[in-house]
C-alpha cells in the first residue's frame, strides 16, 4: 500500500463512502484460548496488565482503557513472553474480548524476560466507517494503544516500559518491551503487591512516582461526550502540553487553541513552564470544519493540536508520526483527567493546513491529532 498517496486522500475533502461490515469484533487467533494464570511472586502479572490497558470492559468489545476511533478497535496484539512473567515463554495471540490468550508457539532466540507486546490493525474494522480516512486512524489508535501499555505499567510499578514505534516496519506497527518486576527508577525497595481481582491501590507508605495512574484511574477513564465547555487554567493546559511534548518524542510540534477573553494559539514556551502566544484570533470555528465537520469544536475549551507530517513524508515518517501522536494525546488525556478535565480525542482532520493557515508554505505542517478539553462534565455520560 502507498501510504503517502493514502494519507493524502484522507487529508482531502473526499467524503467516505457508505458503512460496510466490521468484520469479527477481535482477530481470530488458532488454537484454543487459555486463562491467564495469576503470577507468581516477583512474576509480571499479565493478568492485570493487560486489563488495565487493552481488556474489552464489557461484551460488545467498544469500553476499554485505549481510545479508538469510532469505539471500532482494530488494533491486534500478539505477546512474546520471556521468563519472569505470570505466562511460560513463547508466543501468544490476546483476545481482548474474553481476555484469553492462544499460544502460538515457543519464544524466538534471545528473547528477553518481560513482555513484548507487538502490535498491528484489522484495517477492515476502521475502513468500515471511515473508508479512505481509515490509515491515519489506524496508526493514531496503534499509538493509543502502546500508551495505554505504558500507563498500565506504571500503575503496576513495573518498569520502566519501553516503546518501539520508530515507524519503520509495517508488522509490527509497534511494540512495547514490560519488563520483569523490579524497584521503580527513583524508589526503594520491592515493587509493592497488585492484586489482580480487586487492582487495588499501592499502601500509601509505597513510594510511588508522582506522575503514576492507580489501576482505578485506569479502568475508569473514558472519552468525554461534547459539549466540552470551560476554559483550561494556564497551568492545567501547560501540564498537558508539556505531557504532550515529552511524549511525542520531538515528531511532531504542539500548540493549543484558546477561546475568550484572549482567543489564539498558544505553545509551550522555551522554559517548559509558561504559555506563549503563537496567534491572535478565534482559530475553534475552523478547527470545527477541518475536523470532519464536529460542530462542538467551536465551543470547547481548549483544542490541544499536533502538527507536522508534511505532505512529502514517506511511509516510515508517516507512521512515526502517527503513532507518536496518538501515544501523546493518549498521555495528554492522563495528564487532564488528572487535572480534572474534561477530554475528547479527534483524530480524522481533512484540509488542515495548519502551518499555511498561520502564514507559512503549504504543505508542510499538516495537523495529525487534538485533544479537546473542557471543565464541565455536566452529567455527561462517558464514553470509549
Amino acid at each position: 500500500m502507498d501510504l503517502t498517496a493514502a494519507l493524502a486522500r484522507a487529508r482531502s475533502p473526499q467524503p467516505p463512502g457508505p458503512d460496510t461490515p466490521a468484520g469479527p469484533a477481535v482477530r481470530t487467533w488458532p488454537g484454543p484460548a487459555r486463562r491467564i494464570p495469576r503470577a507468581d511472586p516477583g512474576a509480571l502479572d499479565l493478568d492485570a496488565l493487560l486489563r488495565l490497558s487493552l481488556a474489552a470492559a464489557d461484551g460488545t468489545g467498544r469500553l476499554r482503557p485505549a481510545s479508538s476511533a469510532g469505539a471500532l478497535h482494530p488494533v491486534d496484539t500478539e505477546l512474546v513472553v520471556g521468563a519472569g512473567c505470570s505466562l511460560p515463554p513463547g508466543r501468544y495471540g490476546y483476545d481482548p474480548l474474553r481476555h484469553r490468550v492462544h499460544p502460538l508457539g515457543g519464544p524466538p532466540t534471545g528473547t528477553p524476560p518481560g513482555v513484548r507486546a507487538e502490535l498491528t490493525v484489522s484495517a477492515r474494522r476502521t475502513a468500515s466507517h471511515y473508508g479512505h480516512r481509515a490509515w491515519p486512524l489506524l496508526l493514531l489508535d496503534t499509538g493509543h494503544a502502546a500508551a495505554a501499555l505504558l500507563l498500565a505499567a506504571r500503575a503496576l510499578g513495573v518498569g520502566p516500559a519501553r516503546p518501539e514505534a520508530d515507524g519503520r516496519t509495517a508488522t509490527p506497527l509497534a511494540a512495547v518491551h514490560v519488563p520483569q518486576p523490579g524497584p521503580f527508577p527513583g524508589t526503594a525497595g520491592p515493587t509493592p503487591d497488585r492484586t489482580p481481582s480487586t487492582y487495588a491501590p499501592k499502601p500509601a507508605d509505597a513510594p510511588t512516582p508522582a506522575d503514576a495512574p492507580t489501576p482505578a484511574e485506569l479502568l475508569a477513564r473514558r472519552s468525554a461526550r461534547p459539549p466540552l465547555h470551560g476554559t483550561p487554567t494556564p497551568e492545567a493546559l501547560r501540564d498537558v502540553l508539556r505531557t504532550a511534548e515529552r511524549a511525542g518524542g520531538g515528531v511532531l510540534r504542539w500548540c493549543a487553541a484558546v477561546g475568550p477573553p484572549r482567543p489564539g494559539l498558544v505553545a509551550l514556551a522555551a522554559d517548559g513552564t509558561t504559555l506563549r502566544r503563537l496567534a491572535a484570533g478565534e482559530a475553534r470555528p475552523t478547527l470545527a470544519v477541518w475536523a470532519a465537520g464536529q460542530a462542538w469544536l467551536a465551543q470547547a475549551g481548549a483544542v490541544v493540536l499536533g502538527r507536522g507530517c508534511p505532505d512529502d513524508a514517506d511511509a516510515p515518517h508517516i507512521r512515526r508520526a502517527h503513532l507518536h501522536a496518538g501515544l501523546a494525546v493518549h498521555l495528554a488525556h492522563h495528564t487532564a483527567h488528572r487535572h480534572g478535565l474534561a477530554a475528547r480525542p479527534v483524530g480524522s482532520w481533512q484540509r488542515a493546513d495548519l502551518g499555511a493557515a498561520l502564514g507559512g508554505p503549504p504543505g508542510r505542517d499538516w495537523i495529525v491529532h487534538g485533544l479537546a478539553l473542557g471543565t464541565h462534565h455536566a452529567d455527561e455520560e462517558n464514553t470509549t
